[in-house]
């Protein structure tokens, strides 16, 4: 599939800084995620190119504050933005937990994030498809509901 990645912003501040961000870079995270997807889906269009992939979404951004520093600050805007995404691969956490060193919180953190973007999208009435199973089923899913967004029709007016 030809298409564009943005890679999750979150990873290179960790990676960039040497730690997890705290609550006051909650905003500038999610800033740069978008200001990220932005440039990608301007790159696609000048390209032209039909699908930017985005491996999170401020969404993300903004569960993990209400999970982390219990605040639910960024929902408003995460939810505008969540309007733009044609289609949300909702990743189980079904595969093993490995420990990164810094990014990742553990098994408990996983599960406890995992279910509030599951219910925070339920909440929204986002559509949402569960992707699970082993990386190779995980690959065929998602690539098998992408294909899905080529062949839908708007419907008639």
């Amino acid at each position: 599939m030809d298409g564009l990645c943005v890679p999750e912003y979150l990873r290179s501040f960790t990676d960039l800084h040497g730690r997890t961000p705290g609550r006051h870079e909650q905003v500038s995270i999610l800033q740069e995620q978008v200001r990220m997807e932005d440039a990608a889906l301007e790159a696609a269009r000048r390209r032209p190119c039909a699908l930017v992939f985005c491996d999170t979404a401020p969404l993300l951004t903004a569960v993990y504050s209400d999970q982390v520093f219990r605040d639910g600050s960024l929902y408003p805007q995460a939810h505008a933005l969540h309007a733009r995404y044609a289609l949300t691969l909702m990743l189980e956490p079904d595969i093993p937990w490995v420990a990164d060193g810094l990014q990742r919180d553990g098994m408990a953190q996983r599960a406890a994030v995992h279910a509030r973007i599951e219910r925070v999208l339920d909440e929204w009435h986002w559509p949402h498809v569960r992707i699970g199973g082993a990386p190779a089923e995980r690959l065929l899913l998602a690539e098998r509901h992408v294909q899905m967004l080529g062949t839908a029709r708007p419907p008639a007016n």
